[in-house]
């Protein structure tokens, strides 16, 4: 989609070269907003091929409450993988055995991943990305033990007080992000930290404030996964989809990614797919992945580039 392309090609052009976390450094941007009308077609980008089954199994993991990876691998899906394996590595003190991207790393995280599969001890020690997604939408953590599903408090909200300012799940639950850090996990605390839902003329859209945003690999999967969940939203409370608003912090392009950018750029953008969403499904926890048909979808090919953990 163009919106995706104009965010690319001006950070490109104007952004500031910045060192990061990561080590491999970014060219960025403090603030940015994109709207994508959903009536226009799903938002995933033509100009290179996205991972549909990727985002789906993601989202459906995010609504499972689950923050262990053994649910993505049993089912092919590889994006968290390499943020569990580092953790695998630093707690062991196996960093400077296996560098990164390395023939050794290679082999490592084949036997890593192959462990993964087939032994639930090793998956449930190793598995574990710690208080992320999952764990804050739907068992956010209270200070008296309980645990609140803020899934289930948006979609009363929707259905009940349409009109409500209040219909907002917030993933930056700052007492378990210090346990995050304490706990030394590789996986960054909630990228897409704040989501707000709003029932305008019997349709509902949605609004993502993202703290950090990789636009390269990250942003196409975030903006298809968002419009996904907003559609499935809407389904279930009986409203149309609207807007998927896409407003982000600091918004980036890892110098490594700088070649792939120059390549989507020079190609042109094709008419949006269609998504179908099975209509029988009325409860948001009840979907599976065959509930989901991408209609008329003919990307360019895929690009590869290497992600910054």
């Amino acid at each position: 989609m163009k919106q995706y392309l104009d965010l690319l090609r001006h950070l490109y052009e104007n952004g500031t070269d910045k060192n990061d976390r990561t080590g491999v450094g970014t060219r960025s941007v403090f603030g940015y907003q994109y709207r994508a009308n959903l009536a226009d077609g799903f938002p995933l980008l033509t100009t290179k091929k996205v991972h549909l089954k990727a985002i789906i199994y993601e989202l459906l993991w995010f609504l499972r409450g689950d923050t262990n990876i053994k649910f993505l691998i049993d089912n092919d899906v590889k994006i968290w993988n390499e943020w569990a394996f580092a953790d695998y590595l630093k707690k062991n003190n196996l960093e400077k055995d296996f560098p990164r991207y390395s023939e050794n790393w290679n082999v490592e995280f084949e036997k890593f991943i192959g462990s993964m599969k087939s032994d639930e001890q090793f998956a449930k020690q190793w598995g574990d990305l710690g208080p992320i997604y999952g764990k804050q939408w739907v068992k956010w953590g209270t200070k008296d033990g309980k645990e609140i599903n803020q899934i289930n408090l948006v979609l009363d909200l929707i259905k009940n007080d349409p009109t409500s300012r209040r219909i907002i799940i917030n993933g930056w639950n700052v007492g378990e992000i210090e346990t995050l850090i304490r706990a030394h996990h590789s996986a960054p605390p909630p990228c897409h930290t704040l989501f707000q839902f709003m029932v305008i003329n019997g349709k509902l859209s949605c609004q993502l404030y993202q703290r950090s945003a990789d636009v390269f690999l990250g942003v196409p999967f975030n903006l298809a996964s968002y419009a996904l969940f907003t559609m499935m939203i809407a389904q279930v409370s009986g409203l149309e989809p609207g807007e998927f608003i896409h407003t982000f912090g600091d918004v980036h392009i890892y110098r490594n990614h700088f070649e792939q950018v120059k390549e989507q750029l020079s190609r042109t953008p094709k008419k949006l797919p269609q998504m179908k969403i099975n209509p029988d499904i009325k409860d948001i926890f009840g979907f599976k992945f065959e509930d989901f048909e991408l209609v008329d979808y003919n990307p360019d090919p895929p690009i590869k580039a290497p992600i910054a953990v």
